[in-house]
């Protein structure tokens, strides 16, 4: 396998043991070039003599005298001196978990993911795989590049420089494809197709969110007609609404009258808000869902396991659908605590007669764990990844052409 040729990669570990088995099994992976270092400070040392040859990767323990894996972490991250990041431990599997939040809220730290130890190689295959996989990672631009993005934004939203993405969700008993999510891409005329990172955090709070979502919308509606015109009618479409939406007291006439313009049923949408967007403004967003649900609208809590109060906001709201977070998703047929997660969210789910979905499925395994536990639907790269229109059109086709 020549998975990392022509790549270096740094293994820090305090056993030389340990350190020395996880090089021989990266040197079989395809790594050629693999450095270590018996902690933290020594690893800095390391990369500090390499000037301005970053490394591919860095496998880190967390336990080490001098300088622990946390502590070289914030430094890998502050001053970006790797590719990507892999944790390794024996310690409670909960402060991985912990790393893991790290990651996902630093967009410095490309960490493709955790690892209990022993470390086998058939582990490190598949993290390394997510470097693959990369089509939909958030990458930070330089602040230069932000700052330009950020001024052309009010432009982009008013020449309808947004498009939709589509994301397919597959029932897990069946694999029929049940629903799709739209995800939005901004086609910028110089740095190309840019995931929501980039403009997102821009547009909320800003008057521009509630035109953003409208133009989005309307593009859904647009393509939805299409297929029903065309005879590939899709069970539904599921479309995220943020706290800005929910907030505005008329913005559920602006989609009642753009579903009858375009003569989506309602019972073909389902709207997803998360647990944090409903409680930035409780009442108004909470009637406005109400009035979303009595139209026939399914409503979807996003991202659940999350937020603090997710159970309290999924028993008072009508939602009619569970996503499962991804971070308790990802892994879960090797992590006990995950699986424990997962398993009450699908309970609580079904007890409150709402349909679950997992996900972030990214491996067999974790599929075959949402199927054991009784999860409906399931979506992530191992599925399919988002993509355009035509593009899902075609995808569509060959899934259908090689199931029975």
């Amino acid at each position: 396998m020549d998975m990392g040729k022509n790549q270096v990669v740094l293994v820090v570990e305090d056993s030389v043991v340990q350190r020395e088995s996880v090089a021989v099994q990266l040197q079989e992976i395809g790594f050629e070039t693999v450095l270590q270092a018996e902690n933290g400070s020594a690893a800095l040392e390391v990369l500090n003599a390499r000037g301005e040859h970053i490394v591919d990767l860095v496998i880190t323990d967390l336990d080490m005298p001098v300088m622990d894996g946390i502590e070289l972490i914030r430094h890998l991250s502050e001053r970006r001196l790797a590719h990507s990041v892999i944790v390794v431990s024996a310690r409670d599997p909960r402060m991985l978990e912990v790393v893991e939040v790290i990651g996902q809220q630093n967009d410095g730290l490309n960490l493709l993911g955790t690892v209990s130890k022993p470390i086998h190689s058939e582990d490190l295959i598949a993290l390394l795989g997510k470097i693959c996989r990369c089509d939909d990672k958030p990458v930070s631009a330089p602040p230069a590049v932000r700052l330009e993005l950020a001024n052309e934004l009010k432009l982009a939203v008013e020449t309808g420089q947004f498009i939709p993405y589509y994301q397919p969700i597959v029932s897990i008993e069946t694999g029929a494809v049940c629903d799709i999510e739209v995800l939005a891409r901004w086609m910028h005329p110089v740095h190309g197709v840019l995931l929501p990172v980039h403009f997102i955090p821009r547009i909320e709070g800003s008057p521009l969110m509630i035109p953003f979502t409208l133009d989005i919308v309307s593009k859904a509606f647009t393509q939805m007609a299409r297929w029903n015109a065309s005879g590939q009618a899709l069970c539904s479409i599921s479309i995220n609404l943020s706290a800005d939406n929910l907030a505005d007291a008329s913005f559920c006439e602006q989609l009642f009258q753009l579903a009858s313009e375009h003569r989506i049923a309602p019972e073909a949408v389902v709207w997803e808000v998360t647990e944090t967007m409903v409680m930035s403004n409780l009442a108004q967003c909470l009637a406005n869902l109400v009035r979303l649900r009595l139209k026939g609208f399914g409503l979807a809590m996003d991202d659940y396991g999350v937020g603090y109060s997710s159970a309290q906001q999924l028993s008072s709201c009508p939602f009619t659908r569970l996503k499962i977070d991804r971070v308790f998703v990802d892994g879960a047929s090797h992590r006990t605590n995950r699986r424990a997660v997962l398993e009450s969210s699908i309970q609580m789910g079904h007890r409150l007669n709402a349909e679950t979905i997992g996900e972030g499925v990214e491996t067999a395994e974790d599929l075959a764990l949402l199927r054991e536990l009784g999860c409906d639907y399931a979506q992530g790269f191992l599925i399919a990844k988002p993509m355009p229109g035509a593009e899902l059109e075609s995808w569509l086709r060959q899934r259908k052409a090689i199931q029975p």
